[in-house]
């Protein structure tokens, strides 16, 4: 049987922008993409820290160094620019592929850059 665990993690991330006049999603920062193995199109949940605000989006690519979290569409009424965000993808596993699994884990910094990789 598949169970769902988390896959990767972006931790503590600071919104850069929040652009209700978009199709949707979340842009984050190329380099956050790599570090953490998110792929751009991937499910993803996004916890706000500073309202409690939990929903799901899907990912956009940014430019690689700039730092980028941006919230697209719908999703931008959910955090205000300045927030703390933690970006989580899920996938599914089966028992055996859990014996010694971690997930990706980028800790970052205020501006969003990576300060850890787990």
């Amino acid at each position: 049987m598949l169970q769902e665990f988390i896959s990767s993690k972006i931790h503590r991330a600071t919104v850069t922008d929040a652009n209700l006049n978009y199709v949707g999603s979340i842009t984050i920062d190329e380099d956050l993409l790599r570090a953490s193995n998110i792929k751009e199109w991937q499910k993803v949940d996004i916890l706000n820290i500073n309202n409690g605000e939990r929903f799901h989006t899907y990912v956009i690519k940014g430019k690689a160094g700039s730092g980028q979290i941006c919230l697209n569409g719908a999703a931008a009424r959910k955090a205000q620019k300045g927030d703390k965000v933690i970006i989580i993808a899920y996938g599914l596993y089966n028992p055996d592929e859990m014996k010694n699994y971690k997930p990706s884990i980028v800790i970052v910094d205020d501006n969003n850059q990576i300060a850890e990789c787990h």
